[in-house]
């Protein structure tokens, strides 16, 4: 699988991940990532990421978005 492929998976298991925790729909995490550029966080830090779980990689994402002021997070 390529790379770029392998991005997306992790983007959305990401997306899941959110939705079942914060109880959202898809639409308002996709909304949600995109406005604090989640999507592009995950993208940048593939590299680390890759090499980890779901559940650490989700340990990295919820305080970049507390940082940036999501409420969610």
């Amino acid at each position: 699988m390529s790379e770029r492929r392998q991005i997306t998976h992790m983007q959305v298991r990401m997306v899941r991940m959110a939705m079942e925790r914060w109880h959202l729909s898809v639409g308002e995490v996709a909304r949600l990532f995109q406005q604090y550029q989640v999507f592009e966080y995950i993208r940048d830090c593939f590299g680390i990421f890759h090499v980890e779980g779901d559940e650490a990689v989700w340990e990295e994402i919820v305080p970049y978005l507390k940082v940036r002021g999501c409420s969610y997070a």
